[in-house]
């Protein structure tokens, strides 16, 4: 009986150590056939990494020297070298300093340059300044058209105003009903329509 179960023994080994070379040799084949493919993809991954710590690395040093160039040009907003550096640097960067100090000098002109600014709220703020420059109901209406207006309650708002003080009280009112009720400016709107408009 030993010696059977012996056989046994040896056969399922034999069978075993078959299955292990059969695999290894599987191995080997599907390694040698798709070798370059997988040399390729892995320089592809450590070239991705390297580019990707490259470029942080680039946009930490764009962005450091973005930012103590802003600080020499509030220091001296005459050397227009550094202007034009931030320019290239970071133009976001550069139309928000071009913003302040359009807003802070009255530039209207900055301003409506500024308008078209990539920097989505520096272009709606300059849109609003001009807008509130010109004290005009209708600059002010095409600004509250504009998606995504920052300052369209107030725009409205002013826009009622100056109806108001063209005895256009009608129109004002019509204005002031275009405020939603969840507005910061809905209690203004609404003390304009009870004592400002008749």
């Amino acid at each position: 009986m030993s010696l059977k179960h012996d056989i046994e023994m040896v056969r399922d080994e034999l069978t075993s150590e078959e299955k292990f070379f059969e695999t290894a040799v599987v191995t080997e084949k599907f390694i040698k056939k798709y070798k370059n493919v997988m040399i390729g993809s892995l320089v592809a991954v450590v070239l991705l990494v390297i580019g990707d710590i490259a470029y942080n690395a680039s946009e930490k040093s764009r962005i450091t020297e973005a930012n103590k160039l802003l600080t020499a040009i509030v220091s001296d907003s005459n050397n227009s070298a550094d202007v034009a550096r931030l320019d290239s640097l970071s133009p976001a960067l550069h139309d928000v300093w071009q913003y302040s100090q359009a807003i802070a000098n009255k530039d209207i002109e900055t301003l409506k340059e500024l308008q078209s600014s990539k920097v989505t709220f520096v272009g709606d703020l300059s849109s609003y300044a001009v807008a509130d420059n010109a004290a005009n109901v209708k600059a002010l209406g095409a600004y509250t058209e504009k998606q995504e207006a920052i300052f369209k309650d107030l725009a409205i708002v002013e826009s009622a105003v100056l109806l108001m003080n063209e005895n256009k009280a009608e129109q004002a009112h019509e204005k002031l009903k275009m405020i939603r009720e969840n507005s910061p400016l809905a209690n203004v709107a609404s003390a304009l329509m009870h004592y400002g408009v008749k």
